[in-house]
């Protein structure tokens, strides 16, 4: 089967923004039209279950094609939501509208704990590790009396609304639609909001996404629960539309169709949930037909012709067959309706020449290799520090200790007094320290603003509820303000509704800028922030961060461009093999034999 980084495709920006103006309006009208038309019974409840398919394929969009995170499980929630309602409805005699709310609470406490060790693999670990808990559900389901083995339960009633029974047809269809298009809504806006940019940039890993304080194992497994509601709402459906229940349905065969329907219509895409959703069905019900009188004989010939598609889409439309409409769509700019949003809120800043960054005597070993030994320096407020040294000489695991990528083997780091050594990414980015990344790390397929807007991510508090449900929006202009006014700042104000993906090497950088000082640090830590510019945009970071030092702020910079390092630092550190050769000011770094033997020396 395809691999997560295979379906984590771009797209789930742009497809839920030209979704949610475009698409669920015509969606709605057209469904609404063919309620109205004389259609045989067969095209109804064909519709009908390409509406109870859409929700767990919609989960996979949400868990598989944005976060990245390959799951063949979907079907095993179809099975919880579906068996609680049968069980209870027919042993029990609940309404079916009760247990639609206990079905869902099972769901989400099985998924928690499901997700909360499933989703700490990675690789191939993780999709085996769903297929071992589907298969393990489905076997439960299979062998318990109580639910009937494999038998599984029969007569299961119908739904009924005010008393009035809603049957399998018309009624069905408008309830299943509606549910359908209030769950694509709702996360077409989960995308367009605080919690939807975390848990896009998750696709890419977890080590940006911390940097900028995102708890990235929450917000899997928010993802996670969240897919999981959606299947189990549509097995609640299925149960009472099939009225009867058994474990067929909810095997893994029926996990992989589902993933398939997602990769078939566009794994990134909300629009692509019910494509892939409409093909499949539609697909697999002509084909049992077709392909048994063709060939001559019976069988489930439709599996061949399905892995064969797959592998076509896979080759020649690996990002879905949404994906080939979508980009022909027209793409307008976001609204810009935060002229007068209110400032967001910031913290109390260091003293002047206050040390906010005390590096005491760290060191770090692999194995028998010490890659940095024992090296203490200190960066105070409204100073420039740079850290240099040739290649290999320790600078990039020095950076990575003093912002918790990596632990150290002793020594400590504080960060205004306090110890943050010990201390994960995000903890430390709580703290005000915020970075940049060697090799540039964003979102490619979001905007300009929408990658920015993510550094203030720990400045802001609506979670997914509040966005879907639309009560976001204030907070939400706060967010774009601070993120166009960062990138004002280093001259890209030009480029906000950019896809972040088309701008070269130089700008992303400035990006990187823009983003980490939406995080409002006291300590702003600079990776090779000058590889890729221009002269020109050398001299405007150079302003920038002369504007920053001017404004109070600490700055730790990495960096191999030694004019602009003389140019802008007050203070110079000078690494060689993980040692500390020197520091000083510019001039008595330049002055150091040392120095010009261990690197400058190769400069010129």
């Amino acid at each position: 089967m395809t691999s997560a980084a295979t379906l984590s495709s771009p797209g789930a920006a742009g497809g839920a923004q030209r979704l949610r103006t475009v698409g669920l309006p015509l969606l709605a009208l057209a469904l609404a039209l063919v309620a109205l038309l004389p259609l045989p019974d067969f095209w109804i409840i064909q519709l009908n279950y390409i509406g109870i398919y859409v929700l767990p394929v919609l989960g996979l969009v949400l868990l598989t094609g944005v976060c990245g995170l390959t799951s063949f499980g979907q079907a095993a929630f179809v099975g919880v939501g579906a068996y609680t309602s049968a069980y209870l409805t027919v042993n029990l005699g609940l309404s079916p509208w009760v247990t639609l709310f206990v079905g869902l609470g099972l769901t989400a406490i099985s998924a928690a704990l499901i997700g909360a060790i499933t989703l700490r693999m990675s690789g191939h670990y993780l999709p085996l590790a769903t297929m071992a808990w589907a298969l393990a559900l489905y076997y439960l389901m299979g062998n318990l009396d109580a639910l009937g083995k494999y038998d599984g339960i029969l007569g299961v009633p119908g739904l009924t609304l005010f008393g009035q029974d809603i049957g399998q047809l018309r009624l069905f269809y408008a309830l299943v639609w509606v549910i359908a298009l209030l769950a694509c809504i709702a996360v077409v806006r989960l995308l367009d909001s605080r919690t939807g940019r975390a848990i896009r940039a998750l696709a890419g890993g977890s080590q940006m996404a911390e940097a900028m304080g995102v708890n990235t194992l929450r917000h899997k497994v928010g993802v996670f629960v969240l897919a999981a509601l959606l299947a189990s709402i549509s097995g609640w459906l299925f149960a009472h539309f099939q009225r009867t229940v058994n474990p067929s349905p909810f095997g893994l065969k029926m996990g992989i169709e589902y993933l398939f329907m997602a990769v078939l219509g566009g794994a990134a895409h909300v629009w692509g949930a019910i494509a892939g959703a409409g093909i499949v069905k539609m697909l697999e019900d002509q084909l049992q037909v077709l392909l048994p009188k063709l060939i001559g004989t019976s069988g489930n010939y439709e599996l061949i012709v399905f892995g064969i598609l797959i592998v076509l889409v896979l080759k020649y439309l690996p990002d879905g067959l949404w994906e080939a409409i979508d980009r022909r769509l027209p793409r307008a700019a976001r609204r810009r309706d935060w002229a007068d949003a209110p400032a967001l809120p910031t913290k109390a800043k260091p003293a002047a020449h206050e040390v906010v960054l005390d590096v005491r005597a760290i060191r770090k070993q692999f194995g028998g290799l010490v890659a940095v030994n024992d090296i203490s320096f200190q960066v105070r407020s409204g100073q420039i520090t740079g850290l240099i040294g040739p290649n290999g000489a320790g600078k990039s695991t020095t950076f990575n200790l003093v912002t918790g990528v990596l632990t150290l083997t002793s020594g400590e780091v504080l960060f205004r007094g306090e110890r943050i050594s010990g201390l994960g990414a995000r903890k430390i980015a709580q703290r005000g320290v915020s970075r940049t990344f060697q090799h540039v790390k964003m979102v490619p397929d979001m905007t300009v603003l929408e990658n920015v807007a993510l550094g203030t991510h720990l400045r802001s508090h609506s979670g997914a509820a509040k966005a879907m449900l639309r009560l976001d929006r204030a907070e939400e202009r706060s967010l774009f303000a601070e993120a166009e006014r960062q990138l004002r700042r280093v001259g890209m104000g030009h480029l906000l509704h950019h896809k972040a993906g088309d701008l070269a090497m130089g700008q992303q950088r400035l990006l990187e800028i823009a983003r980490a000082l939406c995080a409002d640090p006291a300590l702003l830590l600079l990776d090779e922030p000058a590889a890729g510019l221009r002269h020109k945009e050398k001299q405007e970071l150079a302003d920038v961060l002369r504007g920053l030092r001017a404004e109070g702020m600490a700055i730790l910079l990495v960096e191999h461009d030694m004019g602009l390092v003389m140019d802008i630092c007050d203070h110079i550190v000078v690494m060689e093999f993980g040692t500390h050769l020197m520091e000083g000011t510019p001039d008595e770094v330049q002055r150091s034999e040392k120095v010009r033997a261990a690197y400058l020396g190769t400069e010129h």
